[in-house]
């Protein structure tokens, strides 16, 4: 097994792994290009040497798209190990909201929806980029059919994710369809400021994604008040595994899972850090203590989105975006 250093922020490569480093890169770039001059002389080696040999080419290139792919995949998830920033977007609303853009979104989507406050709204408010939205050039609003309860929604695969106001329902909401497609209750999650984060605001359940897929966090009687972390299926909303931790969810000031490891905040306020992480994959925990600059005083809302490599968060009224720096575990064929 091979590590190296990496991420946002261009992290120097660790002492000792600078070999198997370039070694990836070339490799990459390698396949890139072999794609690139295949994908180019394709149509002419068509119309000389018929179908089959064609379609063996076109199988070729597939193949090496999908190597290509699953190299980028080992060099995109890893272990946390600094968060730099923020940079503020805008100052907008009250103290308390949601703002996202869609992980799973092509490269030319780059849509931001934006949710005021933490109760008594149903206004989702539609930006077509980063830049509209920076300017206020609003494309689209959506009038959901319940209140949301919280800031803690999230936007995969083109629906909102949310959780109904004075329940534990989980529903889901197509933009492009402008209806529910499926709700469900989360079985015996608290709600309604019973195990809210550190800043209260009926924030019990926590919806969120990562690289794997959809994720609820939220705590239980059952499990002493403790945080749960459970995958959803993005269809039904089933829940598909739950992981039982031992942190009490009222002293979390917010939580962001990534690459299946999830990262709690001890406190909402000034000098608030990163202080555990859950591994999903190893079901085991570690305290950590990774700081962040708590900008504007007051996080209200905190989330990783993979596409950008970067946290979204909601401080005290200021839409904001952190940077992090992942520590990479490349595997290489000799582990498997």
């Amino acid at each position: 097994m091979h590590l190296h250093g990496g991420g946002s922020g261009a992290e120097p490569v660790l002492p000792g792994c600078q070999e198997q480093y370039k070694t990836d890169a070339r490799l990459i770039t390698q396949f890139k290009e072999e794609i690139r001059n295949l994908s180019a002389v394709l149509t002419g080696i068509q119309e000389e040497l018929g179908a089959y040999d064609y379609e063996e080419l076109h199988l070729r290139v597939l193949s090496l798209e999908t190597r290509l792919r699953d190299c980028m995949k080992k060099l995109t998830c890893g272990k946390l190990m600094k968060i730099t920033g923020p940079i503020t977007v805008k100052t907008s609303g009250t103290r308390f909201g949601a703002w996202m853009t869609d992980p799973l979104a092509s490269e030319k989507n780059n849509r931001v929806w934006y949710m005021d406050s933490y109760t008594n709204n149903k206004i989702v408010r539609e930006y077509k980029s980063m830049a509209d939205f920076v300017s206020g050039a609003e494309s689209r609003t959506y009038n959901l059919p319940f209140k949301w309860a919280g800031t803690n929604h999230v936007v995969y695969n083109g629906s909102l994710y949310f959780n109904k106001y004075q329940s534990n329902i989980v529903i889901k909401y197509s933009f492009d369809l402008g209806r529910v497609l499926a709700q469900r209750s989360l079985e015996y999650a608290g709600f309604q400021n019973v195990y809210p984060y550190t800043w209260g605001g009926f924030s019990d359940i926590d919806l969120m994604a990562d690289e794997i897929g959809l994720w609820a966090v939220y705590a239980t009687n059952q499990n002493a008040g403790n945080i749960v972390i459970s995958q959803l299926n993005p269809d039904t909303l089933e829940v598909a595994k739950s992981w039982n931790t031992g942190y009490p969810k009222r002293s979390a000031g917010e939580s962001f899972m990534i690459c299946g490891t999830l990262y709690v905040t001890n406190s909402h306020l000034t000098g608030a850090k990163v202080y555990y992480s859950y591994s999903t994959k190893t079901s085991s925990y570690e305290y950590t203590d990774i700081p962040f600059h708590n900008q504007y005083f007051h996080i209200s809302m905190l989330d990783y989105n993979a596409r950008d490599r970067a946290l979204y968060a909601w401080n005290n009224g200021h839409q904001v975006l952190f940077n992090v720096t992942l520590f990479h575990i490349i595997k290489t064929e000799d582990d498997t």
